[in-house]
């Protein structure tokens, strides 16, 4: 876990603007039990974004989503982007895609303990730490886009964009992704905003 954990009050606090974001942008029908769903019936909003690396503590992963959607924001309104890419993407599509795109990390961190010797004392301890264990494992941002298609329709862009959030860092053919990338350019500008926030907002424990 890490040495740098939010406090109760960041959760809260991330969580409210997380929901506020998602009923001011996103319209289509649905929405409303998918944030039910976030609410009441799973761990998005405590959960950490990784085991060991970015985000890993309570909260990481709703935080982490956050950091995407500024960073998402940020990238579509790049005058390149609009004017030479031609990307021109709803307010609607950029909080589906970013908000959600890790979805599929909802109820697979479990909190468990080990043994690790104290850097200062020289003592052994018992310390948490998180492990990872998928009982849906339908893989990464295929899950995700299954997971938000079981409450309201997804464009196709946004499915892809979604799907291919992890770019050439996945386990996929670099043929797909690239494929994917060319007919979608959303899904590179969603893979481009994943990776800074993850690499220069949030970086590794």
């Amino acid at each position: 876990m890490s040495e740098k954990p939010l406090t109760a009050e960041q959760v809260q606090e991330n969580k409210e603007k997380f929901i506020s974001i998602l009923r001011e942008k996103v319209k289509r029908q649905g929405i409303n039990n998918l944030i039910e769903f976030l609410e009441k019936k799973c761990d998005f909003f405590y959960a950490p974004a990784s085991t060991r690396f970015h985000g890993a503590y309570e909260g990481g992963l709703c935080e982490h989503s956050l950091n995407v959607y500024e960073c998402l924001k940020d990238y579509m309104e790049r005058q390149r982007v609009r004017e030479v890419y031609g990307l021109n993407i709803s307010d609607e599509s950029i909080a589906i895609c970013a908000l959600l795109h890790d979805l599929c990390k909802t109820d697979v961190y479990k909190v468990s303990t080990k043994n690790q010797k104290n850097k200062t004392t020289g003592k052994w301890e018992e310390v948490p730490f998180y492990t990872f264990q998928d009982d849906l494992p339908y893989g990464h941002g295929e899950k995700s886009v299954y997971m938000i298609s079981g409450f309201m329709r997804l464009k196709r862009e946004e499915a892809f964009a979604i799907r291919f959030h992890m770019g050439f860092s996945n386990t996929d053919d670099k043929m797909t992704v690239g494929r994917a990338f060319e007919l979608y350019p959303f899904a590179f500008a969603v893979s481009v905003a994943d990776m800074e926030a993850t690499y220069f907002i949030e970086g590794s424990n």
